[in-house]
């Protein structure tokens, strides 16, 4: 791959400017708002209070488009805004705020299905009607799957209580796409200042760790396609350290359970800012495995899109580049 032709960017957000307004139906809960501001910018509100400024990028396909041809993306898969995940709120509200992301994300992305695909939302605090509306996103709606927090309120990924949900998932040859929310960081991130740059991938690779370590890949079934957001944030360095836990835990643990095989079950994006990162990231998930994302329209987004695909790095092979950059991707939705 020598442009940027093609590409195909798996981790994008979007969000309505206008939510419903939850916190008319269900009060005492932090619900994430939009307060509209002119024709091309909004205000993200969480209980109220600001959040962070957004604009038309979020809500407005021919926006996106011109982005797009610009940087030569070819596809784009647009994802909700992680603040709205709301996995901690009461389920009845969640799930109004899934079916109504949901069907904004339809309407997004239905007007170009040659250029844009969605992972919905889904209320995963109430497992059953994460099922269901798991089931409307892509038996209905044509979403490839779902975005999820990395954790449930004080409920792991790994917890048990979770499997009937990403038995679906599988079963539906869903992706899952897995995303950290800054809203849930431990506090003292936020004042020493670095939610993003370590809060955000020490939180994806806890959350990946503790999948790893649970035994849930080998109860939920095969197939199972989880995709990490950030690279899988710090996992591919905690790998090694996570199989000597298990051999201190149980010296005769099968090599086929250690966490570093299990990983080569996952993919992830390849959003690493940084060649010997992304290479890491290949070495520990596979090459078939790490999809391009950028992050679009935020401030995280990679500048440009592929960024560390185009570096002048002999270790990228333009076949590793074409896999990443789009032919990993494609074949993830054909599958």
């Amino acid at each position: 791959m020598t442009d940027r032709d093609g590409l195909v960017d798996l981790h994008t957000h979007a969000i309505s400017p206008a939510l419903p307004d939850l916190a008319a139906v269900e009060p005492g809960y932090r619900w994430p708002s939009v307060e509209r501001l002119t024709e091309t910018s909004a205000r993200i509100l969480l209980g109220g209070a600001p959040y962070r400024e957004v604009d038309d990028r979020c809500w407005s396909a021919p926006r996106r488009l011109r982005d797009m041809d610009a940087d030569g993306v070819a596809l784009q898969v647009v994802s909700p805004t992680p603040v709205t995940f709301c996995h901690d709120a009461p389920a009845d509200g969640a799930a109004a705020l899934a079916a109504a992301q949901n069907e904004f994300l339809a309407e997004l992305t239905g007007a170009h299905p040659d250029r844009f695909r969605a992972l919905g939302a889904v209320p995963l605090q109430d497992p059953e009607r994460a099922v269901a509306e798991l089931r409307r996103c892509v038996q209905e709606l044509g979403f490839l799957g779902v975005e999820i927090g990395t954790r449930v309120g004080d409920t792991e990924l790994g917890d048990p209580v979770l499997d009937p949900f990403f038995d679906a998932a599988a079963e539906l040859g869903a992706l899952v796409f897995v995303h950290p929310a800054d809203v849930t960081l431990d506090p003292r991130l936020a004042k020493l200042k670095i939610p993003f740059g370590a809060g955000m991938p020490s939180e994806t690779g806890i959350a990946a760790a503790g999948l790893l370590t649970s035994g849930a890949l080998g109860r939920r079934r095969p197939g199972l396609r989880l995709c990490l957001a950030h690279g899988g944030g710090t996992l591919p360095w905690l790998l090694p350290r996570l199989d000597k836990g298990e051999w201190i835990k149980d010296s005769g643990v099968p090599d086929e359970r250690l966490p570093s095989r299990l990983a080569t079950q996952l993919y992830s994006d390849s959003l690493t800012y940084d060649v010997p990162s992304l290479l890491l990231a290949v070495h520990r998930y596979g090459a078939e495995h790490v999809l391009l994302g950028t992050d679009y329209p935020f401030a995280a987004k990679e500048e440009p899109t592929g960024a560390v695909l185009m570096a002048p790095d002999e270790e990228l092979s333009a076949v590793l580049k074409a896999a990443i950059g789009r032919d990993n991707a494609l074949a993830l939705m054909k599958g």
